[in-house]
């Protein structure tokens, strides 16, 4: 059975959909294949990085990505992670099953030290709701 595809969205894909990205990976790579992409990329940010890290996750292969290098593709899953992205990714609701949009705030904008400990925690969180409503996906087909 394939693995489902699932994309995580947000404006600069510098933190917040790196994160979901990478956290996916961890939590369910037997069962999910992960993605990021901006609607206006940037590089992923270092306090990004730093706060992968500090939470013993892999950023290998992570690189900041423009939402047009899936515009042919299909998606099980695309989770918005910001509201800005949700405007730009009202066109993918052809190319997904599923849209979910959990505004998280833009830990670029908090002058809070651990902000990007925070985004990463409470993406981690959704995570674990979410990932046990959809335990059964393979069976469905």
């Amino acid at each position: 059975m394939p693995k489902r595809r699932v994309l995580f969205l947000c404006n600069a894909n510098s933190a917040r959909s790196l994160m979901g990205e990478a956290l996916l990976r961890q939590m369910a790579s037997d069962r999910f294949d992960a993605f990021s992409a901006g609607s206006e990329p940037d590089e992923p940010h270092a306090l990004t990085l730093e706060a992968l890290h500090k939470q013993g996750l892999s950023t290998e292969g992570l690189r900041s990505k423009s939402l047009d290098e899936f515009e042919d593709e299909y998606f099980d899953f695309v989770i918005v992670l910001c509201d800005k992205a949700q405007q730009v990714c009202r066109d993918w609701q052809g190319r997904a099953r599923e849209v979910l949009f959990w505004d998280i705030r833009d830990p670029r904008l908090i002058s809070k030290l651990d902000a990007y400990e925070q985004a990463l925690l409470e993406i981690r969180r959704r995570l674990q709701l979410w990932l046990p409503l959809h335990a059964d996906d393979q069976s469905r087909g």
